[in-house]
């Protein structure tokens, strides 16, 4: 247990770093001018669609982690790391800077017009995001993998302090558009990051991946594809999920105020669901060992526990009043909505540490395919769900929006446990586990 602590904590502490980027970005956002407008520009529009752009990069953390064994490794999925950044930046470029924006955010997504101009220029500022990630998170693997997790953490707190200091620069100015400030940051942020892990990994590199044995059989380009292909397509279809929300929000009752509220909801959220997102590197790397997977076990059982309890006393006592009112400073009204909207997703952190659990233990043993199966339940749920909500058009569309994404989550987590039970039987019996 202790070293599953000790591999755990760093990561869990860079995650909630991270997570606490959206609530700090919401909080000084709404504190400037038109906070609905830019708040439901970032929250609606920008973040899901820069987050579906980088979907195919997503999982290189994951895949570093289980695939940095050696030099010959390394080389052949950087090769592809560079590839797909230079390809998907491209991407991310022809639909901010083109017409291909007003078919997308107008014709498809159907976002109310206030937010149309305010997440484009957002969305133009987010350039260099894709590229920046994936080359941060294929170098996080090398460190997890090679026993620097502490290193992640640190990367975090370097990104979260060039946030910080565009963040404190925009608000003290007051003259920045919040969608301006806020996509600023996000970007100056990964970027910083990035630099970090590529400097901190360079005597990794040198002094423990090069000199580490040959992997034998050697990993070879139609390998690397069965394993990762499904792990992409996992991040595509679950990040689709985010831009259908929002147009199932924005033709819904109270649009504006739905898309003003769920990256609030959904930031803090994220802020205690990072500590079970945490766990799928802990599962990927400490799986290999004789005899772990008893104490990843009982270690699961007690993150289910923690992460319920927080988001319970979260929902039911005065923090959430603080927390939305005083902290995020919405307006009193969209406060009352988010309290509510919070009680419906009681069940999603304790569902994200079991998620981490079974898809760590299914990467592990390299047969991927079963996590792209529990994302598309989850992507088919979620849609017939707020479609449903759409046709019926009596609910306010937050409320539709939070129990389509904890039903969801529900049923994906449900396929994981029964798709990881060939891979969780497998180390039992390795160690000598009767089940």
């Amino acid at each position: 247990m202790r070293r599953i602590v000790r591999t755990w904590w760093p990561l869990a502490a860079s995650w909630m770093l991270m997570a606490a980027e959206i609530p700090v970005l919401s909080a000084v956002v709404a504190r400037l001018a038109d906070p609905a407008i830019n708040l439901a520009a970032y929250g609606g529009v920008v973040f899901p669609l820069a987050l579906i752009i980088e979907s195919p990069i997503l999982m290189l953390l994951s895949a570093s982690t289980a695939l940095s064994r050696d030099w010959v490794s390394y080389r052949k999925v950087w090769r592809f790391m560079m590839t797909a950044g230079a390809l998907l930046t491209g991407l991310h470029a022809l639909v901010a800077f083109t017409p291909l924006y007003y078919v997308i955010v107008r014709d498809v997504l159907g976002v109310p017009a206030a937010i149309v101009e305010p997440a484009r220029i957002g969305l133009m500022i987010m350039l260099p995001w894709t590229w920046a990630i994936a080359y941060r998170r294929y170098h996080q693997g090398v460190l997890i993998r090679f026993g620097h997790s502490k290193a992640v953490g640190v990367g975090t707190a370097v990104r979260l302090t060039a946030d910080a200091a565009v963040l404190a620069v925009g608000y003290l100015m007051g003259t920045w558009p919040g969608i301006v400030v806020a996509c600023a940051a996000v970007a100056t942020g990964v970027v910083s990051e990035a630099l970090y892990v590529g400097w901190v990994v360079r005597p990794v590199l040198r002094d423990q991946l090069k000199p580490a044995a040959d992997v034998s059989p050697a990993l070879t380009w139609r390998a690397f594809a069965g394993f990762y292909i499904p792990l992409a397509l996992t991040s595509l279809i679950s990040l689709v999920a985010q831009p259908i929300g929002s147009a199932g929000l924005s033709r819904m009752p109270e649009p504006i105020e739905s898309l003003a509220v769920w990256p609030v909801i959904t930031g803090l959220l994220f802020l205690i669901r990072s500590l079970g997102f945490a766990y799928n590197e802990v599962v990927v790397a400490l799986l290999d060992e004789r005899g772990m997977a008893a104490s990843l076990r009982r270690f699961t059982g007690v993150l289910v526990a923690v992460t319920t309890v927080a988001l319970f006393l979260m929902a039911v006592t005065p923090l959430s009043a603080f927390w939305f009112g005083r902290l995020s400073a919405l307006p009193p009204h969209l406060a009352a909505l988010a309290r509510t909207g919070l009680l419906l997703t009681l069940p999603i952190p304790a569902l994200s540490v079991l998620q981490s659990w079974f898809q760590g233990a299914i990467v592990n043993s390299r047969r991927t395919r079963g996590i792209t199966e529990a994302v598309a339940i989850f992507l088919i749920a979620n849609v017939a769900l707020l479609w449903a909500g759409v046709m019926w058009g009596q609910a306010v569309g937050l409320y539709v929006g939070l129990a389509a994404f904890a039903i969801s989550t529900a049923a994906q987590t449900g396929w994981l446990w029964w798709r990881s039970r060939p891979a969780l039987r497998a180390v039992a019996a390795r160690d000598g586990v009767v089940e």
